[in-house]
């Protein structure tokens, strides 16, 4: 039987097509656009598509906005409208918004959309949108206040999520459709850090490596003394999936890798690691913080529990006056904490500073929220799941009860942070039934009613 969400889908492709044209990727600050004015402009074409279907909104600012439904006791769904840097290598524009399966380009099977944003998150929160459409078409009225809340940094800061919390009331339960399914009971904690080490007869005179901390370093590049440039004679690249090239007029080494999202580091090739192994194989003081950062000299990645093992990703890093800065991105398990990295890195004598810090999240996995989210996953694919755990930080952390729920699913090909990112038709069919049925479970359905074929809804006459 087709579902309720079928009669959107073309709306909701051309919305997702629409959306993903505007670059929101973080820009200078400029008067009333916190994040420039492009992001801003994408948070009121979202509002204005809601305004069109009949929704209350309210945009705070430009930092972060709403669209209301129902009334009751709160209940949000947490999406993002900015974005990561597009980068370099794509086949279609990054913010082109085009249709195409793919296919001719050796690709996945399956029609897509193309752009940066088409599953972090642009792509989600459009689907988000109609769904609650089709709940208000319907008829259908809520038990709960619906808040779906729609940031415009949470790739770099959440200034937005702050201002919310100064200017709204935030709901205590809800889901972000930020991460994967079937649903995430628990979250890493997130540490970034600036290493500073001096390098004492530096082996180049300028350094530059990523673009964020927590996005893997595809590029990297170094110009280096006549010296160090004869050491690339004979030298042989250890490090998977990374390529080198010297100029030697210049005397830049370019160094190629591969992108990922900077909790998954297994999934990218680091191009900083294999400049920095280089010019550690010769320099005592770039080995220094080679061993620390990248062969893990003080034993991090032993730290494990049952939300996972620890990962360890320096991904930016620059050289100037004598001093290479690394940024690095840890996830740390759940149950640890951050005081156990910094006081090693304390005591391995380097100077660091605390870029950003957030403590981990942790959810009973038989709570009401994590076990129907799970029943409404399993019911609509026919799989008996169990939930979660990732390395990645969501806006679930918002949330005095929160989760992540979707929409990539793992052991897919996985485009999010990367060059190339798309959404399938088939993705966006199974986002709209999963999350129109899980608003249904969860809001508009009593309490005591968890099980999906148990779900009643009050209906009003349009």
């Amino acid at each position: 039987m087709e579902h309720e969400m079928q009669k959107y889908f073309n709306d909701i492709v051309q919305s997702t097509a629409d959306i993903l044209k505007f670059d929101s990727s973080l820009k200078p600050a400029e008067d009333g656009y916190p994040f420039g004015k492009e992001t801003a402009d994408c948070l009121q074409f979202f509002l204005n598509l809601a305004e069109e279907m009949g929704f209350e909104t309210h945009n705070y600012d430009n930092y972060v906005g709403e669209v209301v439904f129902g009334e009751g006791k709160e209940f949000a769904i947490l999406a993002h409208l900015d974005v990561v840097p597009a980068g370099k290598g794509w086949k279609y524009p990054p913010f082109g918004g085009v249709i195409n399966d793919g296919v001719s380009d050796g690709g996945v099977e399956g029609t897509k959309i193309w752009g940066r944003g088409a599953m972090d998150d642009k792509g989600p929160a459009i689907v988000c949108l109609y769904c609650l459409k089709a709940l208000k078409d319907n008829g259908i009225v809520p038990l709960r206040k619906i808040k779906l809340i729609v940031g415009c940094n949470e790739e770099c800061g959440w200034k937005c999520i702050e201002h919310y919390n100064k200017v709204a009331t935030m709901p205590k339960y809800g889901f972000t459709p930020d991460a994967n399914f079937p649903v995430i009971y628990a979250e890493k904690g997130i540490l970034h850090f600036t290493t500073n080490f001096s390098i004492n007869e530096a082996p180049m005179s300028a350094l530059n490596a990523g673009e964020r901390a927590n996005i893997v370093c595809d590029y990297a590049e170094a110009t280096l003394t006549r010296k160090a440039g004869g050491k690339l004679v004979g030298y042989e690249n250890p490090i998977a999936g990374t390529s080198f090239s010297y100029d030697n007029t210049t005397n830049i080494l370019r160094v190629h890798g591969k992108s990922a999202h900077g909790s998954t580091p297994e999934c990218g090739a680091n191009a900083l690691q294999a400049l920095l192994c280089f010019l550690a194989s010769f320099n005592e003081d770039c080995k220094k913080a080679y061993d620390l950062l990248f062969n893990d000299v003080l034993n991090f990645k032993k730290m494990q529990d049952k939300t996972g093992r620890l990962s360890m990703s320096p991904d930016v890093a620059s050289f100037q006056d004598g001093v290479l800065k690394i940024t690095t991105d840890i996830r740390f398990p759940a149950t640890h904490k951050k005081e156990e990295i910094l006081d090693k890195i304390a005591a391995y004598g380097v100077d660091y500073t605390v870029d950003n810090y957030q403590a981990p999240l942790y959810n009973n996995p038989k709570s009401r929220l994590i076990t129907t989210l799970m029943d409404v996953y399993n019911q609509a694919t026919g799989k008996d799941e169990c939930p979660v755990a990732i390395g990645g930080g969501t806006y679930a952390r918002a949330l005095e009860c929160g989760c992540a729920f979707g929409p990539e699913i793992g052991g897919e090909e996985a485009t999010i942070h990367q060059p190339n990112e798309y959404v399938t038709f088939e993705r966006i069919k199974l986002m709209s039934e999963v999350y129109y049925n899980a608003i249904v479970a969860m809001c508009c359905t009593p309490t005591e009613k968890t099980k999906i074929a148990n779900v009643t809804v009050r209906r009003v006459t349009k």
